[in-house]
């Protein structure tokens, strides 16, 4: 229940929806109790044989009004009486048609206006569901999709959602509106009949249980299914992500047998799944009428009895009025498995909502604009998990004055990526400190800090948008000059100028539509333009050709210059003008000095120098 809450939180913006909702269903079922109160007590009347019992009627006057369904069913005997007196049987009867018939429009008018008013707060809630998720997605760190599947987080943000809005937010619907008809009919009920209403309340528990036992069941097949639909999502991702190699090595069967295999998987529980939705509908119809034929038996023996007040039209009426309690029984029924249903898809939506943020930004943390002398990192030590035995870095103690160039180099896997992660608070450290002009970065405002910084990574992140917006991501109020000299610095302008619509042309999905060294150039747009006084290049230029690597060298160097620069580089080549050369091996710094000096110690650095240049 208290993920349901969770849902209904979201209701509390559309407030003046939900009211007009409830309002509209209580005048629907009035207006639908009332058509079938009416009609009973008439035809009683009108086809009377005795016509002296109209004049007894009519003599006997009215007693006042009370709250009961003898005082109701007294009254509307003595007026339906004046009209066949007055107007003969066959006109009272076309003025009752009449009568039935407005009393069903406005019955199925505020039907109508209570789906009308509840679409707008259904379409919300999800809408403010979608966009809690995305908030959410945009805070959590970068080491919370370590460990997650892209493509069971889309299922969440997409199928989960939806089943939401089909699953719980209907059924909420359905216990808003039938608990209420249901209530009504069993207080006019109770007022005709308290002795059979009573027995009838008794047996209502017994079909409570055997729907609660099957809903339990439903709401565990069901969260499996999610689970194996958020798998067949990853491996969706995985394969539009990896086409290439995978037809490059022949592995579309494999692939393929992957997604079958899991694909049967969901489809044996979703068959599980439906089955026990379907399953709701002939229990309660079947537990319904099993409760009707008990009332026909025990109200047929309470009106055959001569000392019990109930009369045979007061008995049909009280079936009729019944057998109407029927369909909304069966509706909060499906209602309920619904919800069970979407008490999954709400469990699986929570875990991202209620992931921890672990990259807070502290209270009153500090404002500022300004880079000044230097980043220092004080004896940080790094795990991408808590307790972890192994870290990712041990004991690193680095300053970095500012206007200098620091050269990350190790083998794949010593920490180099993580160390610069660190510096915009993608990470925060295990153990030690980051300063920034002798201020903890956990103190400075998380995006002042990467205001700071610039960031250009091995792969060029593009997005689906012009070439303009791409170099002007992040940024507002840009005008084109500024993009394009940008776009100049980074030996991008003329190759920009040649597409179908120059800066205006769509770069396609993640920029498939230009070639590597092309997309990098833009990425180094994207930071000139920027223009920050701190620069993290990760292997920016490991993934290019010769000729792009010049062209993308040249622009980086442009972009450096008068720049604090952290450079990670697998090329050794592109950093032997860096003011100091970091080499990490294992997350541990074993060697560290100018590119000569460190060639001079024939240490790790020399052996990698060696055999990238044999090579």
């Amino acid at each position: 229940m208290k993920n349901l809450f969770g849902v209904l939180k979201h209701v509390k913006g559309y407030w003046n929806y939900a009211l007009l909702n409830i309002a509209s269903n209580i005048l629907s079922v009035v207006f639908s109790l009332f058509s079938l109160t009416m009609a009973i007590p008439f035809l009683d009347l009108l086809f009377q044989a005795d016509e002296n019992k109209y004049s007894t009627i009519l003599a006997k006057g009215l007693e006042p009004f009370s709250f009961s369904a003898r005082s109701a069913l007294d009254h509307l005997n003595y007026y339906f009486t004046g009209l066949i007196v007055s107007q003969g049987k066959v006109r009272a009867l076309v003025m009752i048609c009449i009568l039935v018939v407005v009393i069903f429009f406005f019955k199925n008018l505020f039907r109508y206006l209570s789906l009308y008013f509840i679409a707008p707060l259904r379409n919300g809630i999800v809408k403010d569901m979608r966009n809690s998720i995305y908030k959410k997605t945009m805070e959590l760190p970068l080491s919370y999709y370590s460990n997650e599947r892209k493509g069971d987080i889309m299922s969440r943000m997409t199928t989960d959602v939806q089943e939401i809005e089909w699953s719980i937010l209907t059924g909420l619907e359905m216990i808003f509106r039938d608990p209420l008809n249901i209530f009504l009919s069993l207080v006019m009920l109770m007022l005709m009949s308290p002795k059979l209403t009573l027995f009838v309340l008794v047996l209502l528990p017994v079909t409570a249980g055997l729907i609660g036992i099957i809903g339990k069941s439903l709401k565990r097949s069901s969260s499996k299914a999610k689970e194996s639909l958020g798998t067949l999502f990853s491996i969706l991702e995985e394969t539009l992500s990896g086409l290439r190699i995978i037809k490059g090595f022949n592995a579309e069967k494999q692939q393929e047998g992957k997604f079958l295999n899991e694909n049967n998987i969901y489809t044996r529980l979703m068959i599980r799944t439906y089955r026990k939705i379907d399953l709701s509908s002939p229990v309660s119809e079947f537990a319904g009428s099993v409760i009707m034929m008990v009332v026909m038996y025990f109200g047929g023996m309470i009106v055959m009895n001569p000392d019990e007040s109930l009369k045979p039209s007061e008995f049909i009426t009280y079936l009729i009025i019944f057998s109407q309690i029927i369909p909304p029984a069966k509706s909060i029924t499906a209602a309920y498995y619904n919800v069970q249903r979407g008490m999954a898809s709400v469990e699986r939506i929570n875990k991202i909502l209620q992931a921890e943020v672990s990259i807070k930004e502290a209270e009153n943390a500090l404002s500022i604009q300004s880079f000044g002398t230097a980043i220092e990192y004080k004896d940080v030590s790094f795990a991408y998990n808590r307790g972890d035995e192994g870290h990712a870095l041990k004991n690193i103690s680095l300053k970095i004055s500012k206007g200098k160039t620091i050269a990350l180099v190790g083998q794949s896997g010593s920490g180099k990526t993580t160390m610069a992660d660190m510096l915009p608070r993608f990470y925060d450290t295990t153990n030690g400190d980051i300063l920034i002009d002798g201020v903890s970065i956990k103190k400075i405002k998380i995006k002042d800090l990467r205001n700071l910084m610039g960031v250009v990574t091995q792969e060029s992140i593009l997005f689906n948008d012009t070439v303009f917006n791409n170099i002007a991501f992040g940024m507002n109020k840009i005008n084109e000059e500024d993009v394009v000299a940008a776009a100049k610095v980074a030996n991008a302008h003329e190759f920009i100028l040649q597409m179908p619509n120059g800066y205006q042309t769509n770069v396609g999905d993640r920029g498939g539509k230009m070639s590597g060294g092309q997309r990098q150039r833009l990425s180094i747009a994207r930071a000139v333009l920027k223009n920050p006084p701190i620069l993290i290049l990760d292997e920016a230029t490991s993934a290019l050709d010769t000729e792009s690597e010049r062209l993308v060298q040249d622009a980086l160097n442009k972009l450096m210059k008068n720049r604090t620069s952290v450079v990670i580089a697998h090329r050794l080549s592109t950093i032997q003008h860096a003011d100091e050369i970091i080499v990490l091996q294992k997350g541990e710094i074993v060697e560290r000095g100018t590119h000569q000096h460190l060639l001079q110690q024939n240490g790790t650095y020399k052996r990698l120098y060696d055999l990238q240049t044999f090579v």
